[in-house]
């Protein structure tokens, strides 16, 4: 067995190459350009397709909330602002992330992360809920398609969702359904016998066309009743 032994000064006259790659922190290439830390400052064709497919989103959007919804919601003017930025949030959030390789299962979590949001504060009615999830499928929609969809492909998809929802809207303000959640005293009036003498009562005391009644709760020690009435606006 033999050992071969260097001398001191071969180690010292071995010359060391870092790897330079690794140490700048700021790099240029010609394909790429400048890039900092081994990603791109800036590229003109992500940038650009990004931009495009955020005017596109925008529009749709605008469309859907602001034509169709506000014209028939009128009275929900504050959910206006939670459905653009919900919108434009989860549209990012899905256009920044379709490049990197994520699992099926974490896409899909993170969908239902968001169609799952509830609002502690105030109780926001099905059709609204709706409305929410419609603004999130858009801009997941208008995210997230590939070079493989075509451009007619996903806008075609955009707007037999808002002329669907659209066109069920008209359908249904033809004959609109209104409710007001009230507290009544009158006690002995919510007999299932004395019902017409509630509905006459309620008709008089609230002057709407009220065509049906439901009673939430009694109060026996208060002496009322919590109703829920519907009622349908008169025509003038």
């Amino acid at each position: 067995m033999s050992f071969t032994i260097q001398d001191q000064q071969d180690f010292q006259d071995t010359p060391v190459t870092p790897d330079v790659q690794d140490t700048q922190v700021l790099q240029w290439s010609s394909e790429d350009g400048y890039s900092l830390f081994n990603v791109p400052i800036y590229d003109a064709v992500d940038f650009q397709e990004l931009i495009m497919r955020f005017c596109i989103n925008l529009l749709f959007s605008f469309i859907f909330i602001r034509l169709v919804y506000y014209k028939f919601n009128e009275r929900n003017k504050e959910l206006l602002f939670t459905f653009f930025l919900f919108n434009i949030i989860i549209f990012f959030v899905c256009a920044l992330m379709r490049n990197l390789n994520i699992s099926m299962g974490f896409a899909f979590g993170l969908f239902a992360l968001f169609g799952l949001l509830r609002y502690r504060t105030e109780p926001v009615p099905i059709k609204d809920m709706t409305y929410l999830f419609i603004v999130i499928c858009l801009g997941m929609i208008n995210a997230m398609f590939s070079r493989r969809i075509s451009y007619a492909e996903f806008i075609t998809a955009n707007i037999l969702i808002i002329s669907l929802a659209y066109i069920i809207e008209r359908v249904l303000a033809r004959n609109k359904e209104f409710w007001k959640r009230i507290a009544y005293e009158k006690i002995d009036l919510i007999k299932p016998e004395n019902r017409q003498q509630l509905m006459d009562d309620l008709k008089a005391r609230t002057g709407l066309d009220i065509h049906r009644i439901h009673i939430e709760r009694i109060n026996f020690l208060r002496d009322t009743a919590r109703i829920i009435i519907y009622y349908r606006e008169k025509k003038n």
